[in-house]
């Protein structure tokens, strides 16, 4: 019995390969931030969320598949928690019996398998109520197959046979066994069996056959009967040890593909608290380079703020380039990072923050953002981006999308400008998408004076006395980078006002 709430027809590996670049895009996204925020203190929430939207779905239709099952999961927020509950609780009464531990014979095997199977079962049937009862209300195709699966397997039929088998299996009336006799009449085979139900009347006057009873002191006796009890339920006890392997890794799987969808839920309880806008965006094929959205934001900002963030509307389908130039601290790099996050968000299948978005799947993100000075480094800073540029020029491919923050600023502007100039042609001559955020006027304006049909600049605004709206508009690169802002906000007045104070006499 699968789960298969992650994918249609495959479960989630939560032990599953990270791509290589997962330090960088954690690092760079700010990414620990928002699974803190889904796993609510849970720390194999934590681990689901990370596994999840590193291991990014690459198919529209697989994207929706868990769209589909988040919605329902939405609407049955309560439902779906008792679940994940459920599937924890079955796991734990599992650990709970450890009677085999202390001894590796066939017979306490099968005594701990059958306490295990007892209890994992009660939890199969809290499992078969819920089906019951909440069913009708799940409508994606995920979940409606999920509850079938349970309605059929798990009917009265089954929890009646497994019942009575448990209860055979602790041989509370005896073991009645068969053997096989060899030379010497050595007893081989032994095979447990069920007892025949005889007519009331032979079973209590016919005292035919042989029997004998083991004296209480005669240890060797008992110790040869062990034996043998122990050779003729050895396949008894594998197999049932396999049993109650199979219904643990159910309800394991169980725990982490319902696990995923709780820590979706937990996220969206904080969003929606703050009255931030959320939604399922539309998954698009890598090959038509879609990307539009209305009020996008960055979720990571907005989980470490108590305000609500500002968001931006982007139009920029078709568009291989972005360009993303303006004032300091304008918002550039919160909106890379809000793409890049809302990237990985679609394609794990949740939903995006935004109020809407149409996004093409990538065959890989990647990023290449500024570093601080690491003592440690032997090299210098631009030796360790252009090796960063390296290592990701080795692993990426066509269809992939990389993020550029203030890449190659670390020299001067002309020669800055001249390699990431280099790195851009063969990128997007290799059919890659690149975001590009920079203030190295000498990239921006020359690539803006070409007039690719490919390309799009986005600039931040500047407000007024230089006040900072956090939005991006679309505009060409300016060569300013308004340094009097950044004067007004360390001493507190203009360059113009400090000027002219310097020349009256009068003023200290």
């Amino acid at each position: 019995m699968k789960a298969f709430l992650m994918y249609p027809d495959d479960d989630f590996a939560l032990d599953g390969e990270l791509p290589p670049n997962d330090a960088a895009l954690t690092q760079d996204l700010e990414l620990t931030t928002l699974w803190s925020a889904m796993a609510a203190g849970d720390s194999f929430l934590f681990e689901v969320a990370k596994r999840a939207m590193l291991s990014s779905l690459h198919s529209p239709d697989g994207i929706v598949f868990r769209q589909q099952v988040l919605s329902d999961c939405i609407e049955n927020a309560a439902v779906v928690r008792d679940l994940y509950a459920l599937s924890a609780d079955a796991l734990a009464a599992e650990r709970s019996v450890w009677g085999s531990l202390l001894s590796d014979r066939p017979t306490s095997m099968l005594g701990t398998s059958v306490q295990k199977m007892e209890l994992l079962v009660g939890c199969l049937r809290r499992l078969r109520e819920i089906a019951g009862q909440h069913a009708a209300s799940f409508h994606s195709p995920g979940f409606t197959r999920f509850f079938a699966t349970l309605t059929d397997e798990l009917d009265a039929a089954y929890f009646e046979l497994v019942e009575s088998q448990l209860e055979a299996l602790r041989f509370t009336s005896g073991m009645l066994m068969s053997a096989q006799l060899t030379a010497g009449n050595k007893g081989i085979a032994y095979t447990p069996r069920w007892p025949r139900e005889q007519p009331l009347l032979k079973r209590v006057f016919d005292r035919s056959g042989f029997s004998f009873t083991i004296p209480e002191r005669d240890e060797n006796g008992f110790r040869a009967l062990g034996e043998l009890e122990d050779q003729a339920v050895r396949v008894l006890a594998t197999t049932l040890a396999q049993s109650v392997d199979h219904v643990k890794s159910f309800f394991q799987m169980l725990r982490v593909e319902i696990g995923f969808y709780v820590a979706c839920l937990n996220l969206r309880d904080l969003l929606a608290a703050k009255g931030e806008p959320i939604c399922l965006a539309e998954a698009r094929p890598g090959t038509e380079e879609a990307f539009s959205a209305h009020g996008l934001y960055d979720v990571t900002l907005s989980l470490a703020s108590r305000e609500r963030v500002v968001g931006n509307y982007v139009a920029a389908d078709g568009k291989k380039l972005v360009m993303i130039t303006g004032a300091n601290q304008g918002g550039k790099s919160t909106f890379l990072r809000s793409v890049g996050v809302a990237q990985l968000m679609m394609q794990s299948g949740m939903f995006t923050p935004a109020q809407s978005l149409s996004l093409s799947v990538c065959d890989g993100l990647f990023t290449h953002f500024k570093r601080e000075e690491d003592a440690a480094t032997e090299s210098g800073k631009l030796d360790e981006e252009l090796q960063r540029m390296s290592e990701i020029a080795d692993r990426i491919c066509p269809g992939s999308v990389l993020l550029c923050n203030e890449s190659f600023a670390a020299t001067n502007e002309w020669e800055g400008s001249e390699i990431a100039r280099q790195v851009l042609r063969a990128l997007l001559e290799d059919g890659i998408r690149v975001l590009y955020v920079t203030h190295m006027f000498d990239l921006a304006d020359g690539l803006y004076r070409q007039r690719l049909g490919t390309a799009l600049f986005l600039r931040a605004e500047r407000g007024g006395e230089g006040a900072r709206p956090f939005k991006l508009t679309v505009g060409e690169p300016l060569s300013t980078s308004y340094g009097e802002d950044s004067y007004r906000r360390v001493f507190g007045k203009s360059i113009s006002t400090a000027a002219a104070g310097s020349r009256d006499p009068g003023r200290s």
